[in-house]
C-alpha cells in the first residue's frame, strides 16, 4: 500500500461534494483517487473540482472503478438501497469500505456486508460523523469514565423542513426510510454510544406518520428504546417542521444538554447542570476519515464498525418495517 491511502468516492452527491471530499482533502495520509457516478459528466466535474489523482479519475462502471490496482479504499455515498451492492463488490475487490449511514436498508443486507468484509479481510466502517464532534466526544468520555452518574434517559430531537417530496429518500426505489435515514439514524447511534454502559437495546417501539406527502416513507418518526440496564431513550425526527436541535441526557445526579450540536458543523453548546463543557470546534467529517485511515493502517477496529452499523439498521427496521 502506498504512503497515501487512495480513496474512491461512489456517489458525488451534495454530502460528498460539500463535506466528504473537502474533509478528505484535509485528512493526513489520504487522497481522493477516483469518482464513480451514473452520470459521467458529473463524475468528471466532481473529480476535477476536488483534485482526484488518478489518470482516469471519473467512472460510470463499477467494475472498471474497482479494477484500479492503485485504489485502496472506497467511500460509499450512493443512495441507501445501493450501499450493500457497492460495499460487497468493493470488499470482494479487496478494497476497504467506509459507507454512509444507514449502512443498508435491511438487516440481511447489513449482515451480508459484514460477512463479505470479514471474508475479504478489509475494514468496514460506517460514517456516523457526530461521534467525532469534539463536544460529543468530551461528553461521552465523561459518561464512559463514570464522571457523570449512571444514565437514566436520553432525549434527542432533530428535524428539518423539506421543500417537497423530491428528495431521493422519499422514493421507494432509492431508500427505505426518509426522516429516519436522514437524521434519525444519527440520533439512534448517539443514544447507543452515550448509553454504552447501559448495555444493548432490548426493546424498540416506534410510531411513524406520513401526514403531508403520504408517500411510502416516514415523514415524522418517534422512536422509544429500552436498554438492558433499564435506561431509556426517545428520538424525534421529521422532514415536516423545524424544531430546536437538541440532545438531553438525564442521570441520577446530573443533566447534560447539547444545543445545536446536531449537524455537519461541529459547533453548538453543551452544558452539564448549566455549566458549559469546553470543546474546540472541529470538522467531524475529518475525524471520521482520520479514524478510517487509522483502522486501515493499523488493523484496529474503526470507531463504528459493520457490526455497530448493523445494530442501527435493525432498530430502524423495527421502527419502520
Amino acid at each position: 500500500m502506498s504512503p497515501l491511502l487512495r480513496i474512491g468516492i461512489i456517489g458525488p452527491g451534495s454530502i460528498a461534494d460539500t463535506q466528504l471530499a473537502p474533509a478528505l482533502a484535509r485528512t493526513p495520509g489520504a487522497v481522493l483517487q477516483t469518482v464513480l457516478s451514473r452520470d459521467g459528466a458529473r463524475a468528471a466535474a466532481f473529480a476535477e473540482r476536488h483534485g482526484a489523482r488518478s489518470p482516469q479519475p471519473a467512472h460510470t462502471d463499477l467494475d472498471a472503478f474497482l479494477a484500479d490496482p492503485d485504489l485502496d479504499a472506497v467511500l460509499i455515498a450512493s443512495p441507501d438501497r445501493l450501499h450493500a451492492a457497492h460495499a460487497i463488490a468493493a470488499a470482494r475487490a479487496g478494497k476497504h469500505v467506509l459507507v454512509e449511514k444507514p449502512m443498508a436498508t435491511s438487516t440481511e443486507e447489513a449482515e451480508a456486508m459484514v460477512t463479505e468484509a470479514r471474508a475479504a479481510r478489509v475494514v468496514l466502517a460506517v460514517a456516523y460523523h457526530l461521534r467525532w464532534h469534539a463536544g460529543h466526544r468530551a461528553l461521552a468520555e465523561r459518561i464512559h469514565a463514570g464522571d457523570i452518574a449512571a444514565p437514566l434517559h436520553l432525549r434527542a430531537t432533530w428535524t428539518w423542513q423539506a421543500r417537497d417530496d423530491s428528495n431521493w429518500r422519499a422514493s421507494a426505489d432509492a431508500g427505505r426510510w426518509w426522516a429516519l435515514a436522514g437524521v434519525g439514524t444519527h440520533c439512534i447511534d448517539l443514544a447507543r454510544w452515550f448509553l454504552r454502559a447501559c448495555g444493548e437495546v432490548v426493546e424498540v417501539r416506534g410510531v411513524t406518520a406520513q401526514p403531508r406527502y403520504r408517500g411510502p416513507h416516514d415523514e415524522t418518526a418517534v422512536v422509544a428504546l429500552r436498554f438492558a440496564s433499564g435506561a431509556t431513550a426517545e428520538i424525534l425526527s421529521s422532514v415536516l417542521f423545524r424544531a430546536p436541535r437538541r440532545v438531553e441526557l438525564y442521570t441520577t445526579g446530573a443533566t447534560a444538554v447539547c444545543e445545536d450540536t446536531l449537524g455537519p458543523h461541529g459547533g453548538g453548546t453543551i452544558t452539564i447542570d448549566g455549566n458549559p463543557l469546553a470543546f474546540e470546534r472541529v470538522d467531524p467529517y475529518e475525524g471520521e476519515l482520520a479514524d478510517f485511515v487509522r483502522a486501515v493502517r493499523t488493523g484496529l477496529p474503526p470507531e463504528v464498525d459493520g457490526e455497530e452499523g448493523a445494530r442501527n439498521v435493525a432498530i430502524l427496521a423495527a421502527v419502520a418495517p
